[in-house]
Parts: structure tokens; C-alpha cells; sequence
């Protein structure tokens, strides 16, 4: 039989320990810039569309544009504070 305190191979100090170095880790902040900027493109692409589909506004480079930086400047400024 396993140790009750075991699940997986895993004991509660390890769960601890990785639940302590997730907490206390930043992480490279390229990869959030790189993650922030591909997904702002996709979802403002996907509302631009969403738009234009409704008869609101215009699907253009310049809409898209606007909306990529506008929502890259709104979640750069909640992750980064």
C-alpha cells in the first residue's frame, strides 16, 4: 500500500514547495510581451471582424491596428502594476 499522505508519487511537501517557486516566480517577461502581442492581434482581429460582420465598422488595416495597440497598452498596464 502507498503512504495516505501520497498521491502520485507526490508528497504534501512537494506540492508545497512547487506552489511556493510558481508564487515567487515572475518569469521572463519577453514571454508575456510575445504572449500579450499575439493575443491582443488574434482577439482585436477577431473583434474588428466581429464588427465589420455586424455592419459597425469597417474591417481595415487601420481598425485593426488601433485595436491591437489599444488592447496591448490596456493589458500590458494590468499585468505589469
Amino acid at each position: 500500500m502507498t503512504d495516505p499522505e501520497e498521491v502520485e508519487g507526490r508528497t504534501d511537501s512537494d506540492a508545497d514547495g512547487f506552489d511556493e517557486a510558481a508564487s515567487s516566480s515572475r518569469g521572463d517577461p519577453r514571454v508575456l510581451l510575445a504572449m500579450n502581442a499575439v493575443l491582443s492581434t488574434l482577439f482585436a482581429m477577431t473583434v474588428v471582424w466581429g464588427l465589420a460582420f455586424a455592419g459597425i465598422l469597417e474591417f481595415t488595416l487601420v481598425n485593426v491596428a488601433t485595436a491591437i495597440i489599444l488592447l496591448f497598452t490596456v493589458t500590458y498596464a494590468v499585468t505589469m502594476t
